[in-house]
């Protein structure tokens, strides 16, 4: 792709982030947004609020006049292009840039710094990701800024005498060992250098999240939940998060309080002036080290210095005709969501009823294969040799699967794709008329990541240690440089005869690709539009002893006469809460027939689609 991609608007952001500019809302949502931000407004606490500036405008409230979050008015249309995100304010973000001659790539920047400020538990720059870019020439582009491992760390660091993780288990997840080299900033600023428009400046890109860090914005239900989830981390060992996300009075921010953090403001306008330079070599790095340093960590500056990203090509197949382009190692998750497909391939989905037994019992042994082929040989390639990624892929490996899922329960171990060969987080989406896309997935791993945040510089940083496995002849095992195993599988889907169709993502751990897998088999079998896919309730199972973990509260859920039958299949069955981040926060955009592009965004976070 080429760097003046100026056709390039923005369609859908897939995120778990948020952030905001000052754009000015659609028309047609004015009225109601503005009203909405007002009485917002006059319900944030004074407290929280102080007597700082009035916080960034928000065109529209995940919450109701309650102070619950709304399961409706997610989806946004344009003829132009849309932006979805896992939070308004990052939508605003995006389509500010855009609206000011960014293209989709620029505007996607936009939404990752708006989002590491307005949802910091799930991303910022602390962080890192995968971006898939798609052009309406039919470049593909993966662009690979995941944390690595630091230098000195290997598979016994974290260890006990006895093999066990330290600090009582929590060594990989929480303070100083838990933390990888960051790749947000680095990934921002390749993509802006190499796939951006040339037409608006790093600051402008940047702004809205200075914006929102500067002048605050208001903390919803759900943020609020997050922070009460954690505040034992901000009271006890981890007083510097506690610094930012507790008000002044120690108490975690309400729905409708005000929340800045200058501090990242600072961080966010020395990136906007000084470039990635500054994160890496510079200020924030000498900040970084000292700050790990009291927590224990091995990470070095000349690990930041020599932190690289790497292009890498996607993983691609097809799903009943239609070309699916996903995300390749260190992620696990293009692969096997394909893989996934490809056994679906072999039944006729379109005529079962979502969520019915024939289906949950389906999905649920197709789901066991995959982890269990993905357990076996998912690693780093940069490190492991032997990925079979072209067996794991294959439609003829795929058949072998679904000749053994009988009509019960049964434990899965990996099969032989070798044989075949020949071969917290947050997602966002930004595409255009043209059929240019973007679409990004990126995170700092648990909520609220290592909960280790750099003191007057505002940010958090990621505990992505926590996705390699603690078992030494793992290939997922630690190694020093080595990127830990991911399940982020940001996609993109087309037409057969290669006009975009569909592109979605998001966060939810190892439940990334079986959720993507979902709502893309309920759009193209059973033909429902891209925002009930996303709002039906999903399920999951990996293999473990909770057998098929079912949401409820969603629509089309698993009833109590389907839990007796897959239970009668030798199914164990474990209900999870009512809209459960569990099971992700899907954001996508869908091309129609007519030309509109419509976003679609997960009523189980705070996501908004806006378009023009």
């Amino acid at each position: 792709m080429k760097k003046n991609w100026t056709k390039l608007l923005a369609l859908s952001m897939s995120f778990t982030l948020t952030g905001c500019g000052t754009a000015s809302p659609p028309a047609a949502e004015s009225s109601a947004a503005v009203e909405t931000t007002v009485q917002a407004t006059e319900a944030a606490g004074t407290e929280a609020s102080g007597n700082g500036p009035a916080p960034v405008e928000q065109v529209w409230s995940p919450v109701d006049e309650n102070g619950q979050t709304k399961r409706d008015d997610r989806e946004g249309t344009g003829e132009n292009g849309v932006v979805t995100s896992a939070n308004v304010y990052a939508s605003q973000a995006g389509l500010k840039v855009l609206e000011e001659g960014g293209n989709a790539v620029d505007a996607a920047i936009a939404v990752s710094y708006a989002l590491g400020v307005v949802e910091p538990q799930a991303s910022g720059l602390g962080g890192g990701g995968f971006m898939l870019v798609h052009t309406a020439d039919g470049d593909d582009s993966f662009i690979d800024y995941r944390e690595v491992a630091p230098a000195a760390q290997d598979a016994y660091s974290w260890l006990d005498e006895n093999g066990e993780v330290k600090n009582g288990g929590t060594a990989n997840s929480r303070g100083g060992l838990a933390i990888g080299v960051p790749g947000e900033v680095a990934g921002m600023e390749y993509a802006r250098e190499n796939f951006g428009s040339g037409k608006v400046t790093r600051q402008q890109i940047m702004q809205p999240a200075i914006d929102l860090a500067t002048q605050g914005y208001l903390v919803s239900t759900y943020q609020s939940q997050q922070i009460n989830d954690h505040y034992g981390d901000m009271t006890g060992d981890y007083p510097v998060l506690g610094s930012y996300y507790l008000r002044e009075d120690g108490l975690p921010y309400q729905n409708g309080d005000v929340l800045r953090n200058p501090d990242l403001a600072k961080s966010l306008q020395m990136i906007a002036t000084n470039g990635a330079e500054v994160f890496y070599t510079g200020e924030i790095a000498d900040a970084i080290i000292a700050e790990i340093e009291k927590y224990e960590g091995l990470m070095t500056k000349e690990d930041l210095a020599n932190y690289k990203v790497n292009m890498r090509e996607p993983v691609r197949s097809t799903y009943r005709g239609y070309k699916i382009i996903s995300c390749p190692p260190p992620s696990s998750g293009g692969t096997h969501l394909i893989e996934i497909l490809n056994v679906l391939e072999n039944y006729d989905v379109g005529s079962m009823e979502v969520n019915s037994p024939e289906y949950a019992h389906l999905f649920s042994e197709t789901f066991k294969a995959a982890f269990a082929d993905r357990a076996a040989y998912m690693g780093d390639t940069d490190f492991i040799d032997n990925v079979p990624l072209v067996g794991l892929t294959n439609k003829d490996y795929a058949k072998t699967i679904s000749d053994k899922i009988t009509d019960q329960c049964q434990k899965w171990q990996e099969g032989d794709p070798k044989a075949y060969e020949g071969n917290s987080t947050t997602s966002f989406s930004v595409a255009d008329k043209e059929g240019n896309i973007v679409t990004v997935t990126q995170t700092i791993e648990c909520s609220f990541g290592s909960a280790v945040a750099v003191p007057e510089y505002g940010f958090i940083l990621n505990d992505q240690m926590h996705d390699f496995s603690t078992d030494p002849e793992s290939v997922n095992c630690v190694e020093g440089g080595k990127h830990p195993l991911s399940s982020m599988s940001p996609t993109v889907v087309l037409n057969e005869d290669g006009t975009p169709f569909m592109t979605l993502g998001t966060p939810g751990g190892v439940r990334i690709f079986p959720t993507v897998a979902q709502v893309i088999s309920r759009v193209i079998d059973s033909k429902m539009s891209l925002q009930e896919a996303i709002t039906n309730a999903r399920i999951f199972d990996n293999g473990t002893d909770d057998g098929i973990c079912y949401e409820l509260g969603a629509p089309g859920g698993v009833d109590e006469e389907t839990v007796k039958a897959l239970e009668a299949m030798g199914h164990t069955m474990t209900a999870k809460g009512e809209w459960d981040m569990f099971f992700g926060g899907v954001q996508g955009v869908i091309y129609m027939d007519d030309g509109t592009l419509v976003g679609a965004a997960d009523p189980r976070r705070d996501g908004k689609a806006l378009g023009y």
